[in-house]
């Protein structure tokens, strides 16, 4: 099976999405590409990081002409928000996750694995561990939402549930307690390709249309839900929860010494770090540690 790795990313992160390229190319193997998606004022500043297995795609490839972002007056400097008939105004985020619904569904490639760009591979790693014959990994974690730490990330969750069940037409459960995001998962084409006959089916609507009709939006979650609950098809996946990436979610900039103490803590089967852009981490003081 043909691998595509597919990032989403924006200016903002780009020292980040340059980091990444240079670990999946030092560390990883067996892909047939790795795409990244941005938006199109951002496509000529990624373009330096084009070669030979890495493409840049602008999202107006793959997303309708009836979202579009605009300058916000208020908040952080070249942020956007992406307005449409069809929902509430969006948030950068949704957006990535749209792109990453619409590009697995366009792919060429029959897997596709999603890697933030604020993700680096520490370890090598060949993407064929992710498949087993016609069976691609799976990642799901039974009773995840009962160790989330906080009411308020609860909450989110829950309405990421209940929004994904919505979504595809299941009636009960409401929500479920199995927790799908992670931040370097595979997901197959052609079951994101029948999740959205599925969306249409359940909501009338077209897919996209349905998707951005609100920001209550998590695409491993609606994904997770249609492959536990309606797919019924166990050949296509191999479930697992294992997570290759380990994550440091929140918290102050790390220094060298705290860097070197998460690669210290990972699991002998992890085989990349994602140091949240938003924890001020330096790009430049984790190239250093890694060695890139």
């Amino acid at each position: 099976m043909r691998v595509a790795l597919v990032t989403s990313s924006y200016r903002g992160d780009f020292e980040r999405c340059r980091l990444l390229c240079d670990s999946i190319d030092r560390f990883v193997t067996g892909h047939a590409v790795h795409l990244i998606l941005v938006a199109r004022r951002d496509v000529a500043l990624f373009r330096a990081l084009e070669g030979p297995g890495r493409r840049i795609v602008c999202e107006d490839e793959i997303l309708p002409a009836w979202l579009r972002p605009v300058p916000t007056v208020l908040g952080r400097p070249r942020r956007s928000l992406w307005l449409t008939p069809f929902g509430p105004p969006l948030r950068g985020w949704h957006v990535q996750q749209l792109r990453r619904i619409a590009m697995a569904a366009a792919l060429d490639e029959d897997v596709l694995v999603s890697l933030d760009s604020d993700v680096l591979f520490v370890r090598p790693f060949a993407v064929g561990a992710l498949i087993r014959g016609e069976r691609v990994a799976f990642y799901r974690r039974p009773d995840a939402m009962r160790s989330v730490v906080t009411d308020a990330l609860r909450i989110e969750h829950e309405a990421w549930s209940r929004r994904a069940g919505a979504l595809l037409g299941i009636a009960a459960p409401a929500q479920t307690e199995t927790g799908y995001i992670a931040t370097l998962i595979a997901w197959r084409a052609d079951t994101v390709r029948d999740m959205l006959a599925r969306i249409a089916k359940a909501t009338s609507r077209a897919p996209l249309r349905a998707l951005v009709g609100s920001a209550a939006l998590s695409e491993c979650t609606i994904y997770g839900r249609f492959v536990d609950e309606c797919e019924n098809r166990p050949d296509r996946h191999e479930p697992t929860d294992r997570m290759l990436c380990a994550v440091y979610w929140i918290g102050p900039p790390l220094d060298e010494r705290g860097v070197r103490a998460f690669l210290d803590g990972l699991e002998p089967d992890q085989v990349a770090i994602g140091l949240q852009s938003f924890t001020g981490t330096s790009p430049d003081l984790i190239r250093s540690v890694i060695g890139l």
